[in-house]
């Protein structure tokens, strides 16, 4: 499911489908993990800590993902 306005939380896994403002972007499809969600008016601002050792803030919109789903592992 692809998020224009997600409702993520800090440790949620996300995958990048689209950053088309930034200069310097995050590969498209890289992995993350949500380590801080700010709502402002009208976007929403989410920092990421991405598997490429970078740590990048999305702007949402117009970035966009989506979230991994966590398999939890039975015990």
């Amino acid at each position: 499911l692809i998020m224009q306005f997600p409702n993520l939380k800090p440790r949620d896994r996300i995958r990048l489908i689209s950053m088309p403002s930034d200069p310097a972007p995050i590969p498209v499809g890289t992995l993350g993990t949500v380590v801080g969600v700010y709502p402002q008016q009208g976007w929403t601002q989410i920092d990421v800590d991405w598997e490429c050792n970078r740590t990048l803030m999305l702007s949402i919109p117009p970035d966009q993902v989506e979230i991994v789903p966590t398999i939890v592992e039975p015990t």
